[in-house]
Order: structure tokens, then sequence, then C-alpha cells
């Protein structure tokens, strides 16, 4: 399956239905195909849960802990003068740790510290907002260069060769975020990442006293849908046509801001 089907085909399911699977690693509708429905159960909407029955064998193989590894010491050696470029203008032109440091969780449910570059003014009497938009965060000289071109996720490479993270899969959640637990490593990119790159600009039309029950009630569960489209799904080949397109930038924020035209509706319509 290819990637750009991964991010379609999940979010037009969402558009028509997102509100009937809103769970941590929900199953997609039926509609989508008997693969789809083969690989997880849906429970009522009521409950608020919806369980993935199996992997794909991909998703729980070595070999894809194997390219990972093939993937990332290569990376790491050639990247090593742009990490260490990095770190020093992030050190030069803000106060504060290079690094951002935040608890994430992996699979099964374990705790571990996700790496990235600080983009943001440092902060150490308060934790930073888990909800935030383009314009609610305050950025580093260098931070908003940072984030536009990915470049502050690059440290998270020691979290795939540590075993905390693979390359592909889906995003690592903060512990309030979680339902249930991950069956699968979390990863450094996605069919979530792509269709959600632009997330914080996109948010940045939703009114601030929206934004929280607009991103538990619509954005999460989205991701939701396309994590566990791609854990029952996933296959080298998918992993590594979602890479290609991270690293070229492919990104398409059409999903995003249609689920927010989609919700302004239904927002109008509730108040009809």
């Amino acid at each position: 399956m290819g990637a750009s089907s991964f991010v379609s085909d999940s979010l037009d399911t969402t558009m028509v239905d997102r509100r009937a699977d809103q769970s941590e690693y929900g199953n997609v509708d039926r509609s989508e195909g008997a693969e789809t429905a083969h690989n997880s159960a849906r429970v009522p909407h009521s409950s608020n849960v919806v369980v993935i029955r199996r992997l794909s064998p991909w998703s729980r193989s070595g070999a894809k802990r194997l390219f990972d590894w093939a993937c990332v010491l290569p990376a790491l050696l050639l990247l090593v003068p742009v990490l260490l470029l990095i770190a020093l203008a992030v050190r030069l032109t803000s106060p504060g740790p290079v690094f951002f440091l935040q608890k994430r969780m992996g699979r099964n449910g374990r705790t571990f510290t996700i790496l990235k570059f600080r983009s943001m003014i440092h902060v150490s009497e308060k934790a930073h907002k888990a909800v935030t938009t383009a314009a609610s965060q305050a950025f580093t000289p260098i931070g908003a260069f940072l984030r536009r071109w990915k470049l502050d996720e690059l440290p998270q490479l020691w979290n795939v060769l540590a075993g905390d993270m693979s390359l592909v899969g889906p995003r690592p959640k903060m512990p309030e975020h979680i339902v249930s637990k991950l069956p699968c490593r979390p990863g450094i990119t996605g069919a979530a990442t792509i269709a959600f790159a632009h997330e914080e600009s996109v948010l940045d039309q939703v009114p601030e006293e929206d934004l929280e029950a607009f991103y538990l009630g619509v954005v999460l569960p989205a991701k939701r849908r396309l994590d566990a489209r791609y854990m029952a799904c996933a296959t080298f080949l998918s992993d590594l046509k979602l890479i290609v397109k991270s690293a070229l930038r492919r990104w398409d924020s059409t999903f995003l801001e249609d689920l927010l035209k989609a919700e302004a509706f239904d927002a109008q319509e509730r108040t009809l």
C-alpha cells in the first residue's frame, strides 16, 4: 500500500464518520476494505476504544528494526557536521539547553525521553502547552526555521538507535493523550506526520477557547485512525515511500484544512 493511500483513504473516512471511532489505535471503517476489517475490530462509540487484533507482519518484525539501523547509522555519520552546526546555533542564539527533552509513551506503554533540538525560548518554571499553534509559541531566533524544515527532529535518530523509536510509525504521544498502549515502536515520520505537517499553522484558525476541544475531538482521533491503518497494513515498501515523502517534504495540509472546514460546518449546524 502506497504512502498517499494511507493518508487519503483514512482521512476520507474520517471526514465521513470521524466520531464513530475516537480511540487511540482505532479501526478505520469497514468500507475501507476487507483487509483492514480483518486486522482490527470496531466496538461501539460509547466505549471510546477500538482494539487492533493484530499488527501487520512488517510492523512487528525484526527486519523492520534492521532496516532502521541500516538507514540511521550511515545517516548519522553523514549528518554529524549538520548536527553540530545546529547545536552550536541553538546554544549561541538563545539561553538554555541545546536539547528539548520530553517524556513520551512508546511501545507497550513504556515511557522514554524524546530528543529534539530546542526551538522555543527556554521556560524552566512551567511546562509547555500540550496543544500549540504557530502563533502561540515563543520561538528562538532560529526556532521557526528548525520547525519549518523539521531539523529539530534530527536528534530522534538517537532514539531510533536506542530502540525507543522507529523511522516510520505512529508519532509518540504525551502521556495525557494516551488512551491505550501502542503495540509497536513509535516513529519519527509516518502517514499522520505527513498529513499534519503544518498542523500548528492550520490550528491558528481555531479560536483559542475551542483549540483544546478541537484538537482532542477532531485532530487526535484523525491521527489515531491513520496510526491504526498504518499498524494494520504497513509493509517495507510503504515505509520506504513514507521516508521518501518526508525527505522530499511532500506535505499536504489540505486534509487538516478539510477537517477544520467540516468541524466549522458541524458547529454551524448545531447552532441552527
